[in-house]
């Protein structure tokens, strides 16, 4: 079938809207009409190399419109969100840790399925598609059942696309991971999508501070609608001195979405004793270091892929959280039309919008 698709016909250029071909489902993969895609961190770092032509996006939702002869998850009709791939056969993936699948990079970011063929082309050409189980740039996907997750038709659409990546790697992040206490204290660095959504977490675990870190004004002040009961602007003054002022024992807890190394070493010398930081970000750093001493008195580093969500379970608690106030990422949103996906781009690395989401 033909599929209106925003191709990456080279690394680091616009996308281009065309059409494309896409197989049939195989036996164990789902046909999804997309309802709305959100355009994460993840889709711009990978757009600057990703071998073209190629499909990304991955944080589709939609409705499913075709189901191979082995699904039995989903069926046509149902509604759906779509997260990460994962094999479901390694150690990890049968004990309930897809997000750390043995052959995480295989079935997500090497443009192909695991025997080496994509269900997508281009006038005849091959596309690299497949992207975290998704490449949901795109008016149909082609997804492995285990990347589809059937959610309540009574949600929004719209709004069900980012959680499938940005918010549940944020909420995940500290509910799955760092599992504060009530009481406990917090620094989330980076006060975007999965800032955000890690922030509203902590407040929801009852975390007595709260602090988001940033070097954008507007975020920071955003942050406090989400649940920072303090704010750091480290493009001003020194934010390591910033951060002791308000919790000078140190952090219970930080998070660093950033994926920059200066940022996450403020992030771990800024912990207390026992104190443990979450890494999640990807960015522009390609290594880390710390001084020696600021891992001792129990320090620990994790990095989180994903939330550590098994998705078929998180993504409809957030997803029902949010239907009840309790998880309110909306008020972030910005909607734009597919077409206008380049325009989106464009908004989201300037930071003038908390979430763009392309909608059908």
């Amino acid at each position: 079938m033909r599929a209106t698709a925003a191709l990456l016909e080279q690394p680091g250029q616009p996308f281009v809207l065309t059409e494309v071909e896409l197989e049939d489902p195989r036996p164990d993969e789902v046909l999804v009409r997309v309802a709305a895609v959100g355009i994460c961190g993840t889709d711009l770092e990978f757009a600057t190399f990703f071998p073209t032509p190629a499909l990304l996006g991955h944080e589709g939702s939609g409705v499913v419109e075709k189901v191979g002869a082995h699904v039995t998850s989903v069926r046509p009709g149902d509604h759906v969100a779509m997260s990460f791939a994962s094999c479901g056969t390694c150690a990890l993936c049968r004990t309930g840790s897809p997000a750390y699948c043995r052959g995480f990079d295989a079935v997500n970011f090497s443009g192909r399925r695991p025997d080496g063929s994509t269900a997508v082309t281009h006038e005849g050409r091959e596309v690299n598609a497949h992207f975290l189980g998704q490449s949901s740039f795109a008016s149909h996907v082609v997804a492995p059942e285990r990347a589809v997750v059937g959610i309540d038709p009574s949600l929004d659409l719209l709004r069900a696309g980012p959680f499938g990546c940005g918010f549940q790697t944020g909420a995940g992040g500290v509910l799955n991971v760092l599992q504060p206490r009530p009481g406990s204290s917090i620094a989330v660095f980076g006060a975007g999508a999965v800032g955000v959504a890690a922030l509203i977490a902590a407040d929801l675990s009852g975390c007595d501070v709260v602090t988001a870190v940033d070097v954008n004004p507007a975020k920071l002040e955003a942050a406090r609608g989400f649940g920072a009961t303090h704010t750091v602007d480290s493009s001003v003054g020194n934010t390591a001195e910033q951060l002791a002022a308000l919790v000078p024992e140190g952090f219970d807890f930080v998070i660093d979405t950033t994926g920059r190394e200066d940022v996450l070493r403020t992030a771990v010398e800024a912990l207390g004793p026992l104190g443990r930081a979450g890494v999640i970000g990807i960015g522009p750093s390609e290594s880390m270091s710390f001084e020696w001493r600021s891992i001792l008195n129990g320090r620990t580093v994790t990095g989180i892929i994903g939330g550590s969500s098994l998705p078929q379970l998180f993504l409809p608690r957030l997803l029902d959280l949010n239907a009840k106030g309790r998880f309110p990422v909306e008020k972030m949103i910005t909607y734009f039309p597919f077409e206008q996906i380049n325009e989106a781009v464009a908004a989201v690395r300037s930071g003038s919008v908390g979430k763009a989401v392309l909608a059908f």
